[in-house]
């Protein structure tokens, strides 16, 4: 679909919408209304991200596709503030090139983030990807920097990234900015079809049908991260999790997994 056609309607988000950060306010021209919904969505995930400390700072950004050459964004805008602060405002759609998908969208000193190449090439390759993640997790990258991989052991603790851990977390070597497409190919590569997948000395980056699904994987994975890093730090050695125990394990479902999950990460920054 060619990016110069007006936009569709989508159809509406069965999730929450998260409650707005406090933003001053902006004298930019208001960008194309009919995806507020999802612009919506996507500014409270990057704020769960922040509030799980996964994006300290002013690094990270979410991307969620909406047609075949256009995605939402988080962007950078004049007055930058974080992924903590950020807004519907700050979610700006984009073609595949950084190009505005509507007129007005990069309007008022908007401009996607350098690493738009690492959003767009998982979407150009994995018809299977919606939506994007990428986060900064200390934690992550101080565990990959031990040697320590993401493996399944946890069990019921935590089911959805046990299963995740099981069938392989992959990592990208090189600790470059991925800022042109050439970079993003040799991540993708290093990712596979796989749905998350470790940049060494920077983040991840975290592909799904949803943006909650791409977060709530990236949380699972920082968590096993974290667990990890203390059985290890307490003298521990880690031990998968029997075959026995995994096939045990139940599919708890998408009600449960996804929309309880999220409404829980949603209500924590009401707090």
């Amino acid at each position: 679909m060619s990016a110069a056609l007006p936009p569709e309607r989508p159809p509406r988000s069965p999730q929450e919408e998260a409650p707005e950060a406090e933003s001053p306010p902006s004298t930019a021209p208001p960008p194309s209304r009919e995806l507020s919904p999802l612009r919506s969505t996507v500014a409270g995930a990057c704020r769960v991200l922040a509030a799980r400390g996964l994006a300290d700072g002013i690094l990270g950004h979410i991307a969620l596709r909406v047609d075949e050459r256009r995605l939402l964004l988080r962007c950078r805008g004049p007055e930058e503030r974080g992924l903590a602060y950020t807004t519907a405002a700050d979610i700006r759609l984009v073609d595949l090139d950084g190009r505005p998908g509507t007129p007005q969208e990069l309007a008022g000193g908007y401009r996607p983030p350098n690493e738009l190449p690492l959003h767009t090439e998982v979407l150009r390759t994995r018809p299977d990807a919606v939506a994007v993640c990428h986060a900064h997790p200390p934690e992550v990258v101080a565990a990959d920097l031990a040697g320590i991989a993401i493996r399944p052991v946890v069990g019921a603790f935590d089911i959805p990234g046990a299963r995740l851990a099981a069938g392989g977390v992959p990592v990208y070597p090189r600790g470059v900015l991925i800022r042109d497409r050439s970079l993003a190919a040799e991540m993708v590569s290093a990712m596979g079809d796989r749905p998350v997948v470790l940049l060494r000395a920077h983040g991840l980056t975290s592909a799904a049908a949803s943006v909650e699904e791409a977060v709530l994987q990236a949380v699972s994975v920082d968590r096993i991260a974290r667990l990890s890093l203390r059985v290890v730090g307490a003298g521990g050695v880690l031990r998968d999790l029997p075959e026995r125990d995994m096939a045990e394990l139940p599919d708890l479902g998408g009600a449960f997994n996804t929309a309880t999950a999220w409404r829980h990460e949603l209500a924590r920054l009401a707090e």
